[in-house]
Formats: C-alpha cells, structure tokens, sequence
C-alpha cells in the first residue's frame, strides 16, 4: 500500500484527489469483490460512484495516462458497463445453448438465473447490434441460426429434431407425439414433410431439413374441386400454407401465396374480403378460418 501511494507521486491537489479515489475504489474492489460502483455509492464520506463514473468518462474521451488505466484495470475496472452486461448475459446463452441446442428461446426462458429469452429477443429487433459487430460474432459462434430469418419458434422444434437424430443416430422415423423439451416433435416432423408446407418453406428451412435426411412426400393427387367453392378453399388452402411456413395468421394485404399446382392466391385480399363478409358466410367456412387461427371468424 505503501508503495502504490509513492508510486503515485503525490504532489499537486489533483493527484492527491485521484488517489483517494483510487484507495476508495480499492477499498471497495477488496470488500465486493467487483468495481461495479453503483453512481451514487460512497465509500465513507467520499463519492465513490461520481469518481468512477469520471474516470470512465476521461478514458472515453482518451484524457485518462495509460499508468492510471492500469492501475483501475489492475483493481478490475470495468470501462463499459454494456459490454460487461453482455458478456454476462453471453454466458447464461451458451448454458442454454448446450441444454436445447439453439439460441432462439422463448422470452420466459431462463439460464444461470437470468431471463436469457427475453435478452435474446430483445438483441433480435432491427438495429438492436448497431455498433457491436463483436456482439453478433459472438452470438453467431454459439449460434449460426440465433437470429434466424425464418420464426423463432420454427428454429427451437429444428434444434430438438436436430438434438433428437444426433443422439440417436439410428434414428430415421419419428412417431406423432413424441417430444423434446415439451414439444411435439413427431407431429412437427411430419407436419414439415407435407409436399405444400415443404415448398412452402425458405430456401435455408429447407436445407436445414435435409442436413436430416428428411425429404418431403410425394404430392397428393389433385381433387377437382367444387366450382361454387373452389375460390374459398383456395383461399383457406394458402392461409394454412402460410401459416405453417411462417408460424402467423396475420397476412399482409398485399401479399400474393403461390400454391403447389402453380396457381396465386391473393392471400390478404381473400382475408380482408372475408372478414368484411363475415356475416355471409357459412358456419363450416367461420370454423375452417377459426381452426387457423382468425379470431375473428371464432367470435
């Protein structure tokens, strides 16, 4: 101790102010175990938490010796407090990680005590990485699919199929009703093998599925439909294609869903048209919207 005060060359007014702050913050490092000062802390009488605030300021602005850096940075001092909260953060990611296999939990997930889900999606909003290319690099080094293009919760039943066949590597079938973290994966699984929800998924849903083995099935054969409600099923056919590809009912107005035989539907159109004339539709065509999750059409 006596040392590190010689060695501070106490002379003028202002290194002797800094020294007592640094001996504050030291003080506090031995007792806490962390330079984490909350900004209105005092250690005694002395206004810890302003110091500290202070000397992270004159090192962001570069106005700060590098002798006095190292000497904070000796008694752990943390320059930013966001980079610390990732990493932090970071880590309860990777112990979710190795238990489910993927990044994208659900919001009310925990990990290491902390609400990683929440976290994770809250980093998954537009421009939320700004900044922090690092952050990203670190994420996609867990995760390659962290922040996938496609719905978070289409990722999380992969990553439990994915964790199902590597474990069991005999594995080639997956029954109805099998499940992996509360998820019905057998139904999931033969859901996505359906020759329309398989083309209608993304180019990179796809691959994935195949780095399985799975591959979808053959095409049902095509039933003529009735001519006075062949626009409707129509309709309903794409919503469901939508839906599964995309995991929501909500379809913007202007969106075109092709089908496997090639033809368009104008899939927010026929909703919108559908939901205006709610009042003259029949009860089977209100139950065959409700049963995809329109709200509306159930109420």
């Amino acid at each position: 101790m006596v040392a590190d005060w010689v060695s501070f060359n106490v002379i003028d007014t202002e290194r002797q102010d800094w020294a007592r702050g640094w001996a504050s913050l030291k003080r506090f490092t031995e007792r806490e175990l962390h330079a984490r000062v909350p900004y209105g802390h005092k250690e005694g009488a002395y206004p810890l938490g302003q110091w500290v605030a202070e000397q992270r300021r004159a090192y962001g602005a570069g106005q700060m010796t590098g002798l006095r850096a190292k000497r904070l940075e000796k008694l752990g001092m943390v320059w930013s407090l966001a980079d610390e909260r990732f990493q932090e953060n970071l880590e309860a990611a990777k112990a979710y990680y190795e238990e489910h296999w993927t990044l994208c939990a659900p919001r009310p997930a925990t990990a290491l005590d902390r609400p990683v889900g929440q976290w994770l999606s809250n980093l998954r909003r537009p421009d939320a990485l700004d900044g922090h290319p690092e952050w990203e690099a670190a994420l996609r080094e867990i995760d390659e699919d962290w922040n996938p293009a496609w719905p978070a919760d289409w990722q999380r039943h992969y990553a439990a199929l994915r964790e199902m066949f590597v474990e069991e590597s005999a594995l080639t079938y997956v029954e109805p009703g099998v499940t992996v973290h509360g998820m019905d994966i057998g139904r999931w699984y033969h859901k996505q093998r359906e020759y329309a929800v398989w083309h209608g998924l993304m180019p990179g849903q796809r691959e994935r599925l195949e780095r399985l083995d799975m591959e979808p099935s053959p095409p049902e054969a095509p039933t003529k439909p009735k001519a006075a409600s062949g626009a409707f099923e129509r309709g309903v056919a794409a919503l469901a294609q939508y839906k599964a590809r995309t995991g929501s009912a909500t379809v913007p107005r202007a969106h075109v869903e092709a089908l496997p035989d090639g033809s368009e539907v104008k899939l927010g159109v026929f909703l919108s048209n559908s939901k205006s004339r709610r009042a003259k539709l029949t009860a089977d065509k209100l139950q065959a919207l409700a049963a995809l999750g329109l709200e509306w059409a159930a109420a």
